[in-house]
């Protein structure tokens, strides 16, 4: 259920809402101004989601939850660095979700910011093409989970980011396959493979950027000074730092892959051009010999056989000869 939060100066932002006491979801879709109210009831964690808000729309939550101004500037600002800043009583995180278009390699990234207290989640959407539905049915699907507060809203929100980093990866990574497999088609396709080449190698430029600083985000989650994942939820966050290395290093790995496949590339058009060449050398060296034997029998001077029938054989066997024997020579060396 998706409500209006409304500031005091007027502006509004789409929000969505929810809290849950004792493991247990109690309410869904309160207005904004009853976040206190959970809040002061001891055992409630809230989730609070606002769709792009001003730095108005969250002036609210400023004082509510005691948000840095730092932390309330990156939440407004777009394009921060993935991270997670520590402050007094709260984090911020930063964060992007990752889609690769299914018609072309072009990587879209949606940035995601997360305010983290020790009673209240409060995501910041800064795009409309980003969706609940996924991050809610991760919830649902593992409510058993609820009693660990916080930690436990985190961990769906941190899993499906790193989720769909990693599907992102492996839909790059059937491209590259499709890359390698264009490379040595007997048509060859240079300007097709390079033009998908270097759009698989900018999304993976783009997709590196938000995948590497995730290691670190999810490293300082696990971090035990700050008393934010619980024993339950440490297998499960110890899991997503594991999906998170490996497409990291996925990344890394298929990065320098689409280096190769574009140094290969080069390297058989050079081969196929020294075919390609020899080829014309070889049979630019037999009509030389045609050409210089016609030459010399086409005199009008005197020679031996000259004007005679065996002037004429003489030259067609020296022409069939010499040109057949350079044609065996150069078949044999692999020119022809």
């Amino acid at each position: 259920m998706t409500i209006t939060c409304q500031s005091s100066s007027g502006t509004t932002c789409a929000a969505h809402t929810r809290a849950y006491r004792g493991g247990e979801l109690v309410e869904e879709g309160f207005d904004v101004a009853r976040l206190s109210d959970h809040l002061d009831v001891e055992g409630t964690i809230v989730w609070l989601d606002l769709l792009q808000p001003s730095k108005q729309d969250l002036g609210v939550l400023v004082e509510e939850l005691g948000l840095h101004a730092l932390a309330v500037e990156d939440a407004v600002n777009a394009y921060q660095r993935a991270k997670l800043d520590r402050y007094d009583d709260h984090l911020y995180l930063a964060s992007y979700v990752a889609r690769l278009e299914s018609d072309t390699a072009e990587l879209t990234v949606l940035e995601v910011g997360a305010f983290i207290t020790s009673r209240a989640l409060v995501t910041i959407r800064k795009s409309p093409e980003i969706d609940l539905a996924p991050l809610l049915a991760r919830w649902d699907g593992s409510g058993q989970l609820a009693g660990s507060g916080v930690s436990y809203l985190l961990h769906g929100l941190l899993d499906l980011l790193v989720d769909g980093h990693f599907d992102a990866v492996q839909a790059l990574d059937e491209r590259i396959d499709g890359l390698e497999q264009a490379l040595f088609d007997e048509r060859p396709r240079s300007r097709e493979l390079q033009r998908h080449s270097f759009e698989v190698r900018k999304s993976l430029v783009t997709l590196r950027r938000v995948v590497l600083p995730m290691r670190e985000v999810v490293n300082a989650v696990l971090r035990r000074d700050l008393d934010l994942v619980d024993p339950t939820m440490q297998p499960y966050f110890q899991d997503v730092y594991d999906h998170v290395l490996r497409a990291s290093e996925w990344t890394e790995s298929l990065r320098d892959l689409v280096t190769t496949i574009l140094e290969t590339n080069l390297t058989l058009q050079g081969n196929r051009l020294n075919v390609v060449m020899r080829g014309l050398t070889s049979w630019a060296a037999i009509l030389a010999v045609t050409t210089a034997v016609t030459g010399f029998y086409g005199q009008n001077v005197p020679y031996p056989g000259y004007g005679e029938t065996s002037g004429f054989i003489t030259s067609a066997v020296l022409l069939a000869g010499i040109s057949g024997g350079l044609y065996v020579y150069f078949k044999k060396r692999g020119w022809l």
